[in-house]
């Protein structure tokens, strides 16, 4: 079997004054020689759609240089892995916290260091932080979400709980990203299972296939899908669902009555990093005010401002149009640990035969 994107990276792994005020408290695993030196470059390697905006302010903030390297999740971590104990990133950032707990599992981050902005967590924030800072919040959103063409199905026939997709009416209708290439993918994947139990989450997908299920690449492919008539209902990220409604009304938001699965974005700090001070300065940056603010401007982030902040006063976008009634959280230690298994088997059984 041919592995790709997230496969590959995580089967490696597994085997202004707050601002300038961001070097925090020093971390017992920084060098003395990466403490003392003076931040001249920051190289950060992201997903995210707000990424270029949050790197020019930042630049023009504290005059650090940034090198931006932007890609979708599977081949960043397939990135961070090849380069392993010898990385040529300072921070990284992508949505999924289950391979950020992999890659802490597996030594690879930078811990312990606590930004000056850290206080202006809200409480879902601190529950998502862990302990040894490994890793930073930095929003959520639902890791899929049902979106449908109200033209095509009647109020009356819009699914609202998982089960009901495998209806015969939904018959080659239905679309959804690869967890091995589209980072929002595998935590929906894992949440099914969490919800269904490993065995009965394997039969839904595997109903799901013989109901004529179609696999894509990314939420904006599925997007495409969806507009173009191909498909009548998508199960992907909800902030892309949100924009989608945005631009045209004639599409629907459904968060299924059994549970959606949550989906933190993160940021974290390289053990090894190139520049240290720097990625601790822009840790605290993307914490600010200022940085949030860029987070939510959808003409620089697109679909990724429409997020719930874990941030104290900070509101979500109001093109954010609602929540789930009941979220369920994967532990990202346990969630991690099966995501090279989890996401081989869908490869083998879903995306192939």
């Amino acid at each position: 079997m041919v592995l790709n994107g997230w496969q590959k990276a995580l089967g490696g792994v597994l085997a202004a004054a707050p601002l300038l005020a961001g070097c925090g408290s020093a971390a017992t695993n920084s060098s003395s020689a990466a403490s003392s030196a003076k931040p001249t470059t920051l190289v950060l390697y992201s997903a995210q759609g707000y990424d270029q905006a949050e790197a020019t302010a930042f630049q023009k903030a504290t005059g650090i240089k940034v090198k931006l390297d932007d890609m979708s999740t599977g081949p960043l971590l397939a990135k961070v892995q090849s380069e392993g104990t010898h990385p040529q990133w300072d921070v990284i950032w992508f949505d999924g916290n289950e391979p950020m707990a992999s890659l802490a599992q597996s030594n690879m981050l930078y811990t312990g260091y606590t930004p000056a902005n850290l206080s202006r967590y809200n409480s879902l924030g601190n529950s998502l932080l862990p302990s040894s800072h490994a890793y930073f919040p930095t929003g959520v959103t639902a890791a899929a979400a049902i979106v449908y063409n109200k033209k095509a199905i009647p109020a009356s026939e819009v699914p609202h709980t998982w089960n009901a997709l495998l209806n015969s009416q939904f018959k080659g209708k239905i679309g959804m990203n690869n967890p091995a290439i589209s980072g929002p993918t595998y935590p929906f994947v894992a949440g099914i299972f969490k919800e269904f139990g490993v065995s009965g989450g394997e039969n839904f997908f595997k109903q799901l296939k013989a109901n004529g299920l179609h696999i894509y690449n990314t939420n904006g492919d599925t997007v495409q899908a969806l507009q173009a008539g191909t498909i009548d209902i998508g199960m992907i990220q909800d902030s892309a669902e949100w924009a989608l409604v945005e631009s045209n009304p004639n599409f629907g938001v459904v968060y299924p009555t059994n549970g959606v699965a949550m989906l933190p974005s993160d940021m974290a700090i390289a053990k090894n990093a190139p520049d240290l001070k720097a990625a601790k300065m822009f840790i605290n940056f993307v914490l600010s005010p200022q940085g949030q603010k860029i987070m939510q401007d959808e003409q620089a982030a697109g679909s990724d401002a429409l997020f719930n902040p874990v941030i104290q006063g900070e509101t979500p976008n109001p093109h954010r149009g609602g929540n789930p009634t009941k979220w369920v959280n994967v532990n990202p230690v346990y969630g991690g640990s099966h995501q090279a298994a989890w996401t081989q088997w869908f490869t083998a059984n879903i995306v192939g035969q």
